[in-house]
């Protein structure tokens, strides 16, 4: 039996506030992996890879708009940093593209297990009040999982330093993650 979710403990955030977390950090999320699919696609938009990468970023699309939705009808302030997260998922996704197409699936893979692990604690999470959301969540998570292994499958850990690319993206997630969250 799995548990449910965990009673809040004192000094714990309110619901109300965990969930504007949640909808301001999925929708600073999926900007950064629109602006990341943006810069791969920019290199590499014209070589065999542009049409998986077309594929994934028009998921990242949807996904975004659904966040846009729900920031809006929820009243949540959005991240502040959205003007980072702009300049660096582009950033990222072409500096990885320039590295080529199995540094940039590299990159895919970083991210998406990271998100992975993100969007399970979230559903996790949820009350049942916010069963749709829930599925929404899941089925996302799910559309992640399917990048990761069309990175996987198109030769990610052959990239470069695969280890410390890797660690260091999944690094830069957790903190844009964390730091999404709260400002």
């Amino acid at each position: 039996m799995t548990p449910g979710p965990r009673r809040p403990l004192p000094g714990d955030p309110s619901y109300d506030r965990r969930m504007a977390r949640m909808i301001r950090v999925d929708h600073a999320g999926e900007y950064g992996a629109k602006r990341i699919y943006e810069g791969q696609l920019a290199v590499l938009g014209r070589t065999d890879k542009g049409p998986v990468l077309r594929h994934m970023a028009e998921q990242e699309r949807v996904h975004l708009e659904t966040f846009e939705r729900l920031i809006a009808e929820r009243g949540v302030r959005p991240t502040l940093l959205r003007p980072l997260w702009h300049v660096a998922g582009f950033a990222l996704g072409a500096g990885t593209a320039l590295l080529g197409s199995r540094a940039a699936m590299a990159c895919t893979v970083a991210v998406e297990e990271v998100i992975d692990e993100h969007y399970a604690r979230q559903a996790e999470g949820l009350g049942p009040q916010d069963q749709p959301l829930q599925g929404t969540v899941e089925r996302f998570r799910q559309e992640e999982l399917e990048h990761r292994d069309i990175g996987l499958a198109h030769e990610a850990e052959k990239a470069p330093a695969y280890e410390f690319l890797s660690a260091a993206i999944k690094a830069g997630s957790r903190a844009a993650i964390w730091i999404s969250e709260r400002v």
